[in-house]
């Protein structure tokens, strides 16, 4: 698979090295702990790096700065963490287990793929970074036939009151329809406000990045947020349908398939 990148300063490909895991660790210490203050008993401060007992079970997709060292900790820019339900029925579980119950798409019968640990470092943010990201992303998604993606999505902050409006926003109109719909293990309800106390404009502006990229491909949320004391984060389940989005996005999802 080339998960090659048109742009001149970019490609995208999976994690091949020891030295690729840590450059992708080292990127997630910068936006996880040193950006947003989470914390955790497997992080290196020494080293500055993110990691976690999943890491070597998971597939890294990186998005790599080709104007930077490759034998250096510098050259990967982005990163996605995925796992397939192939490789999660190995495991034993998902990540995302430890916070949302996942039996209804485990009961769906239809093949999953768990997003994560998802960032890109500051200096490639609002340009074409996150782009070939995606791009890389929808060839992995074509390639195995994914069918269903999933994984946890963060607002920064464990004050859910200060949270009321997005997290009600998302409760009243992005819901996930029954037979996909995960709930927050020992959560916290996301209907803080009744509809007419919504302030809509208010409330985008505080949704994060990406799960208004999610919201755009048509994904949903599901029931309850759950707080990450560790991670200083309150978290949502974010679920696509590659089956319910428009044809437009479907499409998007479907490139590279048969190449």
């Amino acid at each position: 698979m080339s998960l090659l990148s048109r742009h001149p300063s970019y490609k995208v490909r999976l994690a091949e090295t020891e030295q690729d895991l840590l450059a992708a660790q080292r990127l997630r210490y910068d936006v996880f702990v040193t950006e947003l203050g989470g914390d955790g008993p497997m992080i290196d401060h020494a080293n500055r790096l993110e990691r976690d007992r999943f890491d070597p079970f998971y597939d890294h997709l990186l998005l790599i700065d080709t104007d930077r060292d490759p034998e250096g900790l510098d050259h990967v820019v982005g990163v996605y963490r995925l796992l397939t339900s192939e490789r999660a029925e190995e495991l034993g579980e998902f990540y995302t287990d430890g916070e949302y119950d996942l039996a209804p798409l485990r009961a769906s019968g239809r093949r999953l793929l768990e997003l994560g640990r998802s960032c890109v470092a500051a200096a490639h943010r609002g340009g074409t970074g996150m782009f070939h990201l995606w791009n890389g992303l929808g060839e992995y998604v074509a390639e195995r036939h994914i069918e269903i993606l999933f994984g946890v999505a963060s607002f920064h902050g464990t004050d859910v009151a200060a949270l009321a409006q997005p997290l009600s926003l998302l409760h009243h109109n992005h819901l996930a329809p029954e037979d996909l719909r995960v709930t927050a293990r020992d959560g916290v309800s996301m209907d803080l406000l009744p509809p007419e106390q919504i302030d809509r404009l208010a409330a985008m502006r505080q949704v994060p990045a990406l799960v208004k990229a999610y919201l755009r491909l048509g994904g949903f949320v599901g029931s309850g947020a759950y707080v990450d004391r560790e991670f200083n984060t309150t978290d949502v389940c974010l679920l696509v349908d590659t089956a319910r989005m428009s044809t437009r996005h479907r499409d998007f999802y479907s490139r590279g398939r048969g190449a």
